[in-house]
């Protein structure tokens, strides 16, 4: 059987599990526009004192921020990995994964998903399309696609980074603030690495990449030709991070001491 044959087994297999619980998705969803909309209002609070920060207009960090959410949401919907050490190896549920003939990884995010997580790409849509509008942004034919690409990479970004904080657990089982830490630091890419100083725009770029989810792919709509380059390296960065977290993620099962030992 195909990985996403099973994929899409176990995707069927949540949603009628979720729909027999509508009011709790419901209040789910709700929770994550309310979320969103209170980060887009922090945006329009700081623009009612200034028109520009650093060279960007407001409704250029509108759309970043749009942008930012579509990876952010595929992310969320798959990389629910926030307490894999606690679930997982402190409690002893590794054992259980390591029995079966797929991928422990892939068989994980089929575990965690949150398919309802997506509609933060629906919304992340319509920011981007106000926005864009606003700023009289037009697209070329091969722009959608463009688009798919540069969101492939940035979720990929952010899915490297947790899975590698992850498999960390694979040598110590102790808990951590570590997950919750660098979830408040990712969010440091929805805006303008230029309004950060120098170190922390390094950061941001080459150690934890958190800026190609957000600010580098929307440049390239937004016609910053000064951000040109990283635009387009997003998806590198994105394939490069997410597969040397493998690799550590891979390692790690190998060093695994199962529960109780």
């Amino acid at each position: 059987m195909s990985y996403l044959s099973i994929f899409f087994q176990y995707a069927g297999q949540y949603l009628k599990t979720r729909l027999t619980y509508r009011a709790d998705m419901l209040v789910e969803i709700f929770s994550d526009l309310l979320f969103q909309a209170v980060n887009l209002i922090f945006i329009l609070v700081v623009f009612g004192h200034t028109s520009l920060l650093s060279g960007w207009s407001k409704d250029e960090m509108v759309f970043i921020y749009g942008f930012f959410l579509v990876p952010f949401a595929i992310f969320g919907a798959f990389f629910n990995i926030w307490d894999f050490t606690d679930r997982y190896i402190v409690k002893g549920e590794m054992d259980r994964i390591l029995t079966r003939p797929i991928h422990s990884l892939f068989q994980i995010i089929l575990e965690r998903m949150e398919l309802e997580s997506l509609f933060g790409v629906i919304t992340g849509l319509g920011i981007m399309f106000y926005s864009g509008r606003q700023l009289g942004l037009s697209l070329h034919w091969y722009d959608p696609f463009v688009f798919v690409v540069l969101v492939a990479g940035g979720a990929l970004v952010y899915a490297g980074i947790f899975v590698a904080l992850a498999s960390i657990g694979f040598w110590s089982d102790s808990k951590t603030d570590i997950m919750p830490t660098m979830y408040n630091i990712g969010n440091y890419g929805r805006y303008p690495v230029n309004i950060y100083n120098r170190i922390i725009r390094y950061v941001l770029t080459w150690i934890l990449p958190f800026a190609f989810v957000g600010v580098y792919p929307s440049a390239y709509f937004l016609g910053r030709d000064e951000w040109y380059g990283y635009a387009f390296f997003t998806p590198v960065i994105g394939v490069i991070f997410f597969g040397l977290s493998v690799v550590l993620w891979n390692y790690g099962v190998t060093k695994y001491r199962g529960a109780g030992n």
